[in-house]
């Protein structure tokens, strides 16, 4: 099992750009995981954002930030980055990092592993 850990949150204005980083710990030397961004806002449904798989190289994004976000990982680390750019308020969420000890898939279920979560904040 591995223990997330999110950072790099904080205030932007509309059309700033953020990174956010997700570190892990535990069982990871011979494991490879599926880790995903999710967030979630005042009043709304968790949603997945994207996917990268820590073995050959798998990614997924949702619509709403196809374009302008990039998911990327840190090889030899346990450290996936989210690049964020073209920020808008509708972005403003507390955004989490999880993982799942399996390959990458078409599908935002069954991530057993959250980290606290980081605020992001965009302003007009």
């Amino acid at each position: 099992q591995v223990q997330p850990k999110e950072s790099g949150g904080g205030s932007v204005e509309a059309g700033g750009s953020l990174r956010l980083t997700c570190e892990f710990s535990g069982d990871t030397s011979d494991t490879k995981y599926c880790v995903g961004w999710f967030r979630q806002a005042p009043g709304q449904e968790r949603q997945g954002v994207a996917q990268i798989y820590t073995g050959p190289v798998t990614t997924y994004y949702s619509d709403s930030v196809k374009g302008r976000f990039t998911v990327s990982r840190v090889y030899g680390k346990n450290k996936i980055y989210l690049q964020m750019n073209d920020l808008n308020p509708e972005d403003t969420a507390m955004y989490y990092c999880a993982a799942a000890q399996r390959s990458c898939r078409d599908s935002w279920d069954d991530f057993n592993y959250w980290g606290q979560g980081t605020q992001v904040t965009v302003s007009t």
